[in-house]
């Protein structure tokens, strides 16, 4: 049962607006899933008197046991039990058909009803059996079904209220040289801010003085912090670095390049297909052939001249019996141990029709940093071309220049050092060279790591340029002014990504990349892992645009991301499958996240839906097929035989058909084990 939510809310596209409105959505959905629990709690205590009291259980069980007035504590018990724990359906039957389109609440409302009113008649005089142990068992099973499944389902509330909480509160003012801290709802178009080392963008606008690296990878997927200097844009949301910068301010609020994002993130989230779940397109004709042989069964019994009481009680057992308590647990249990199963294999399901869709996958869109990369910069290579020099010689110059830097290549070399255990000797009189590298002085010799266009510049040759692989990022070691080597870094590729696709492509799944980074590294990790296909150089909208482009050509489209440039192509996706190793933002708008970031996790997913679907089609089988034999026998088609099914009958194969329901999802752990899907 899919539990829509009042979309409407977010239409104010303000960011105050969207911060409101988020968390009463939010919070909404917490108290949803609150009412229902002590909705259940208070029916489940109503429902033992009840049954302990019911004449028909007495007569089941073989025992006996009355007091004064018991029909009138029975009825009075039901009530409270009706009209409190059968509410929601109650309230559910009137949403459903004034939509005109009946489900699983029209059919479970019309059960408790009739039931309640045949019986209530029974208590005050008419001849029959009293049903109130049907409804009370009915109404809590069908509360702890709805419990479950909205536990399952986690709301998708918490995306936005994320978007806005990447921007700081305060931003640092500057006037007259004088800076004051504000708060960010004041900060308008042309005034000039302070951005310290480490902090966020308050922001976008234009650097008017000083320079620093920026951590937009959040923003835009770039795995490496970008430099920025005099007059360039940044990004509110972004990370400073290590320099202090000022900034004018551009846009501020809902002009924001965030406040789009957020924007993007709504409309694929309003506009993402409300399937109808199984379960309720079952409950839809079950409630339309209850009703219908329920009526038909009046008449034939009245046409038949059998009494009123007699042809309404046939009537009421059919109606009461139509409504299968197990189709009430069919799915949410299937939903509670699948979701289980995969939160242990590393996968956390938010939206389980996407879960249960899964098997209809037929392309994926990877982001690449992050998720086909391990999104760091590392060394691939290390060549010595000074026979002077060792491989560790080379390193440990480099990595004692760049142990000042903040630059993801300083990390990545010093890491590198760090791992094969290397001493890094100290050096003197260290400098920068602006823009070029670092140079510094080590046992007396002159020591530069510097950047190809260094080389160039300085007219220093490259014997063999056919070794530089241009998806990689160089550094040059020159010491005193002669080559001695050069370092290659990049964004390595995951060791599991090449296995994940292959098996994709077994499968027929076409894999395409899409990426903020450059056409030459998208081109290398598209080659070497043989994708069906790259983008690169994308923006958030493009990615979107990239989705629907696919859905449109008639793919089932899952798209894989880490970043807030994810967000809105996640949310438009099919499938939404958000990297754990991502920002929290990106895995409020995915369906799905996948605790380690790892392909082949993808793999298991679909696996996992398939194995699902499957036990849900066999409980809802199950549930409903009770039915095809129920119903008649309680119509009383073969009367004439002599057989005619009595309400306690009815009751024993509905716990049956609800046992066998409980009992085949519980095979579901089975059935994946054994069917291994899951790839060690």
């Amino acid at each position: 049962m899919k539990h829509e939510h009042n979309h409407e809310a977010m239409k104010h596209n303000h960011q105050n607006h969207n911060m409101k409105d988020h968390h009463n959505h939010g919070d909404h959905h917490r108290m949803m899933i609150a009412d229902f629990k002590k909705r259940f709690w208070i029916s489940l205590a109503l429902t033992f008197p009840v049954l302990l009291l019911s004449p028909l259980i007495q007569q089941f069980l073989g025992y006996s046991l009355s007091i004064a007035g018991q029909n009138y504590i029975i009825f009075a018990l039901s009530s409270i039990a009706f009209f409190y724990g059968g509410w929601p359906f109650l309230k559910g039957l009137y949403d459903e058909v004034s939509k005109r389109n009946p489900g699983m609440m029209t059919l479970i409302a019309v059960a408790i009803s009739v039931a309640y009113v045949y019986s209530s008649a029974v208590v005050f005089g008419l001849l029959g059996k009293m049903f109130f142990w049907e409804l009370v068992t009915l109404i809590d099973i069908m509360l702890i079904g709805h419990w479950i499944e909205m536990k399952s389902v986690l709301g998708a509330s918490r995306a936005l209220e994320l978007l806005v909480s990447m921007m700081p509160s305060e931003a640092h003012l500057v006037q007259d040289d004088q800076v004051s801290d504000i708060p960010l709802a004041e900060l308008k178009k042309g005034n000039l801010i302070l951005i310290k080392p480490g902090e966020k963008v308050p922001a976008d606008g234009i650097i008017t003085e000083g320079e620093s690296y920026l951590n937009e990878s959040m923003l835009t997927g770039e795995s490496k912090p970008v430099l920025k200097v005099h007059n360039d844009k940044v990004i509110g949301g972004s990370i400073n670095g290590n320099g202090s910068i000022k900034v004018k301010v551009e846009h501020t609020g809902e002009d924001s390049y965030l406040n789009k994002v957020i924007t993007l993130v709504q409309e694929a989230q309003k506009t993402k297909s409300k399937t109808q779940h199984l379960a309720n397109r079952a409950a839809k004709w079950l409630t339309y052939i209850a009703l219908t042989v329920g009526f038909a069964t009046l008449a034939v019994w009245l046409i038949l001249g059998f009494g009123f009481t007699y042809a309404l009680e046939r009537m009421v057992t059919v109606m009461v019996i139509s409504c299968p308590h197990a189709l009430g647990l069919a799915v949410p249990l299937v939903v509670a141990i699948s979701t289980a199963i995969s939160a242990q294999n590393g996968l956390l399901i938010r939206n389980r029709t996407a879960f249960e869709n899964a098997r209809k996958i037929s392309a994926i869109v990877f982001d690449k940093t992050g998720t086909l990369t391990m999104g760091d910069f590392g060394v691939t290579r290390i060549t010595v071309l000074d026979p002077a020099f060792t491989t560790e010689k080379l390193l440990s110059m480099a990595a004692s220049l760049e142990q000042n830097s903040e630059h993801p290549i300083a990390v990545g070399i010093l890491q590198k050092a760090k791992n094969m255990n290397i001493q890094i000797p100290s050096n003197k009189a260290f400098n920068a060279i602006t823009g070029k590298g670092v140079e510094a002085v080590i046992d007396g010799k002159n020591i530069k790591v510097v950047s190809p266009g260094y080389l160039s510049e300085n007219k220093i040759k490259l014997q063999n340029n056919a070794m530089l692989d241009k998806a990689e990022t160089i550094v040059f070691v020159l010491v005193d002014e002669v080559l001695a080597g050069y370092i290659a870094l990049a964004d390595k590729v995951r060791p599991e990504s090449a296995e994940a696709i292959k098996k994709f492509k077994s499968q027929g799944i076409q894999v395409f990349m899409a990426t903020g980074d450059n056409k030459i590294v998208a081109k290398a990790v598209s080659d070497e892992l043989q994708l069906d296909g790259y983008y690169a150089e994308v923006l958030p909208h493009e990615k979107v645009n990239i989705v629907k482009d696919l859905q449109q050509k008639g793919h089932y489209v899952a798209m894989t991301g880490d970043g807030v440039n994810d967000a809105p192509a996640l949310a438009q996706a099919d499938v939404g499958i958000a990297v754990g190793s991502g920002t929290d933002i990106a895995a409020e708008t995915a369906d799905i996240i996948l605790v380690n970031s790892n392909p082949k996790d993808i793999l298991n997913l679909i696996m996992f839906g398939k194995a699902t679907y499957k036990k849900m089609i066999q409980n809802l089988v199950w549930a409903t097929g009770y039915n095809a034999f129920a119903i008649p026998l309680a119509a009383g088609v073969l009367y004439s035989a002599g057989i005619v099914m009595g309400p306690a009958v009815g009751a024993a194969l509905m716990s049956l058909s609800t046992v066998i329901v409980a009992f085949n999802a519980q095979l579901l752990k089975r059935s994946i084990q054994s069917g291994k899907p899951i790839v060690s």
